[in-house]
């Protein structure tokens, strides 16, 4: 009969079979009532499973991020339960869980609507509010497949059949409503009561544009109603930050259709784009890096050496000369790095040669991923390639480590998380160099006290990589920066150096980038902020206002003190009612605005207004000089 062991090392010892579910009532009547699923020996499982022999057991609740899945994955099934009660006629394919929700594609003769929307998401609550039991089934694969057939959910029978012969299949059953999945489900329709429909979409069949245009429904679903809550603020303060809006009302920048996927930059968004380049040349050049510059179109011959034409030619843009020579446009910079590493003889004294470029890279996008600034097909990265001893590696990689995390203070990123991804599929290089440079990101997070999650499989094709996750002040995460470890290149370029001792090693190449895609920072950072930002990013410090035409003259000479002063100014000297220029320059969210009348033009002064409409009063302009700079020693700021 089976001991069950808990969590905290308790046994609990029964005279017969019990399911997960008694295992929790034996515990206490709350965490009956609050149980979802169980995780057995590793495994999430039904809290229906039974336990027949000696076993590990969690109780698995709401609490418990596998808990929250569990829900979502449930209320896939509810959404599908309810369109089937609606709309008998419709076919459902496939739900799965994603981020902070899930959808559902269904085949139906037309298209859903706004109003059959609202009417699914209360034929959901109706169905929870049933308190149906979920339940467990487990058929053989063809018997699943004629079941599916003879209901006329042609879609679901043809996933079944792709499922090998022979093998048994699980399906859940919630009253009439059956469909296949692996589960776990939660015990009860009862336990699905905080969710809500967000939009509709187009979706092929399979995810190929020759199949039928299914509808995708997207939904969310949370453990508590204030989570809900929290997260639709969320979504309608991005709306609010979406960069792609900004950007048109802040003048930084335009997309047009002549040139899919690539950034026409105004000036005053370019002036940010330079701003975060100089500011990362000032901090790579204080770190011992060297810059360079590499072409951006290379030979066919130098992708095939790196692997980038066998693993990513999908993605590269091509040209072929007169002369039949194939070339690409540099979807990285990292064999451009190599090649100028391959430049002269290199010494152990040499190393570790840090060497940063802004490279402008060209990647093929689908045009369906294009979004903004956040996906684009043409963009610069801040790449840094450190060629190294293998005794330097580790010391290396914590030195990065460093500089990013320093780095994203300053731009007011304070939580960030820090992926390990390993060794994919597809793959260059041998078991024994993966798991020496594994080892090496592993142990440099480990001896700086630095927690990370392990994502197995998600490394790039050359070598494993840490990725930085940054929050921002909405509570989004957004993936930036990398470092990759990698002995593969090297080693297919053939490149070495000359060792103390006279031969001839291999060096280890870090390939780094902080912001990631410049272009994408720029984004993040125009929704993380809101378009306001701080004083040292803002492309435009302050603009100098006058009351009527008798102060024309001194506010000219005012924005020619501040710029020379080092300050972004413009002026100005419309024949409009200062209120109404007030208003104007408030939409495009200045740090301050400057008001000049008689009695500041005769004092020597400005009025000062603050972002937001604070106003700071009358100031000479070495007191304002003097609160800006310091302001703009600040960084960060506020959010």
């Amino acid at each position: 009969m089976p001991n069950i062991t808990l969590p905290d090392g308790s046994v609990r010892s029964f005279d017969h079979p019990v399911t997960v579910a008694e295992v929790a009532a034996s515990i206490g009547a709350g965490l009956a009532k609050a149980a979802l699923a169980g995780r057995v020996a590793g495994r999430l499982v039904d809290v229906s499973h039974r336990l027949e022999t000696d076993v590990e057991l969690a109780i698995v609740t709401d609490k418990a991020p596998e808990g929250l899945e569990i829900i979502r994955h449930s209320t896939a099934h509810l959404l599908a339960h309810a369109v089937k009660e609606l709309f008998p006629d419709a076919q459902v394919t496939i739900g799965p869980v994603i981020e902070n929700g899930f959808y559902y594609d269904f085949s139906y003769k037309r298209p859903f609507t706004p109003e059959d929307l609202a009417a699914i998401e209360t034929r959901m609550g109706e169905i929870a509010r049933r308190e149906i039991s979920v339940q467990r089934e487990v058929w053989p694969r063809d018997k699943a497949v004629d079941f599916f057939k003879g209901i006329g959910e042609h879609y679901k029978a043809e996933i079944i059949a792709s499922i090998p012969a022979g093998e048994d299949v699980s399906l859940y059953r919630q009253g009439d409503f059956i469909d296949l999945c692996r589960g776990p489900h939660v015990p009860s329709t009862g336990k699905l009561k905080v969710f809500k429909l967000m939009k509709l979409a187009g979706a092929y069949w399979r995810g190929d544009s020759k199949n039928e245009m299914l509808q995708r429904i997207y939904g969310t679903a949370w453990a508590k109603k204030d989570e809900l809550d929290a997260y639709l603020h969320m979504i309608e303060e991005a709306e609010k930050r979406d960069h792609r809006k900004l950007g048109q009302q802040l003048d930084f920048f335009h997309f047009q259709d002549e040139a899919p996927g690539a950034v026409f930059w105004h000036p005053k968004g370019w002036r940010l784009f330079n701003t975060l380049i100089g500011y990362m040349r000032d901090r790579q050049e204080d770190a011992g890096y060297v810059e360079v510059n590499t072409p951006d179109v290379m030979d066919r011959g130098l992708w095939e050496t790196s692997g980038h034409w066998q693993n990513y030619r999908q993605n590269m843009f091509t040209t072929t000369t007169e002369d039949d020579r194939v070339f690409a446009l540099k979807p990285m910079n990292c064999p451009g790095a190599v090649s100028m590493f391959a430049q002269g003889l290199k010494s152990y004294r040499d190393l570790p040669l840090r060497m940063a470029e802004f490279g402008k890279v060209h990647r093929y996008e689908p045009s369906g991923a294009l979004h903004g600034l956040l996906r684009v097909r043409h963009f610069t990265q801040d790449d840094a390639h450190i060629f190294c001893t293998e005794e330097q590696m580790e010391q290396e990689c914590k030195d990065v480590v460093r500089l990013i995390l320093d780095i994203y203070k300053d731009f007011g990123f304070d939580n960030v998380r820090i992926k390990l991804s390993t060794r994919p599929e597809n793959r260059i290089g041998t078991d024994a160099t993966w798991d020496k440079l594994e080892g090496a990101l592993a142990s440099a997070l480990e001896h700086m006290g630095m927690q990370y999650e392990l994502f197995p499989g998600e490394g790039a094709f050359y070598g494993p990589k840490l990725e930085f996750v940054l929050r921002d002040t909405i509570g989004r995460d957004w993936q930036c920066g990398t470092l990759q470890v990698d002995m593969n290149l090297p080693e297919r370029f053939d490149i070495s150096y000359v060792a103390e001792d006279n031969a001839r090693k291999r060096p280890v190449m870090l390939h780094r980038a902080l912001f990631g895609s410049l272009e994408r920072f720029t984004g993040i950072l125009i929704e993380h902020y809101a378009g306001a930002m701080p004083m040292w990013l803002a492309p435009q410090h302050a603009v100098v206002m006058n009351i009527s035409e008798g102060q024309a003259d001194y506010a000219a000479e005012v924005v020619a003190r501040l710029k020379k002063a080092g300050f972004r100014v413009d002026a100005d000297l419309r024949n409009e009612k200062i209120n109404y220029k007030i208003r104007e320059h408030s939409v495009q969210k200045l740090p301050y605005q400057l008001v000049i009348g008689d009695k500041e033009k005769a004092a020597g002064l400005v009025a000062v207004r603050a972002r937001g409409g604070q106003d700071l009063g009358q100031m000479s302009l070495d007191s304002l000089i003097e609160r800006w700079r310091r302001e703009v020693e600040a960084k960060a700021g506020s959010v």
